[in-house]
């Protein structure tokens, strides 16, 4: 009986090997962009938020989320004059997608998905700004917002 126990539990931890909730974190640092106007802005205060919780960051900058086979959605803002939002999607990991099918006949699949450790997001999000207020930016530009030209 100790035999077949012993076998049992080689074979359950060969099968879990495939599973990336064993193998990989469940954590994953992002870098964040914020541009407008086709150039990179600084100081935009972010909140990027998925099932697993929301996390804070200043752009341009880098910040740590737990991974989740949902979507993370982001929204920034500056100063009150400009914000953007994206959604970005999460992707399976295809190396323990792989491993997940051929070890564990999709178990192993269904337990990263709970834990979002089989998933990553994009390494780098950029997003894009628009600019809020009462200006119409596109056709009266920052540079002569309010100056009259003689």
């Amino acid at each position: 009986m100790a035999t077949f126990s012993r076998t049992g539990a080689l074979a359950l931890l060969a099968a879990l090997g495939g599973c990336a909730t064993i193998s990989e974190s469940n954590q994953q640092t992002l870098m964040l962009h914020t541009v407008v106007d086709n150039r990179e802005i600084g100081g935009a205060g972010c909140v990027l938020t998925n099932d697993k919780g929301r996390w804070f960051v200043t752009s341009p900058g880098h910040v740590t989320v737990q991974k989740s086979a949902g979507n993370l959605f982001v929204d920034c803002k500056k100063d009150g004059a400009s914000a953007g939002q994206d959604v970005v999607v999460s992707r399976a990991n295809a190396s323990a997608t792989v491993g997940n099918a051929v070890l564990t006949a999709g178990l192993g699949y269904l337990l990263d998905k709970r834990t979002g450790a089989g998933f990553d997001y994009p390494e780098t999000l950029t997003v894009l700004m628009r600019r809020t207020g009462a200006r119409d930016y596109q056709n009266d530009p920052p540079e002569t917002a309010g100056t009259a030209l003689h």
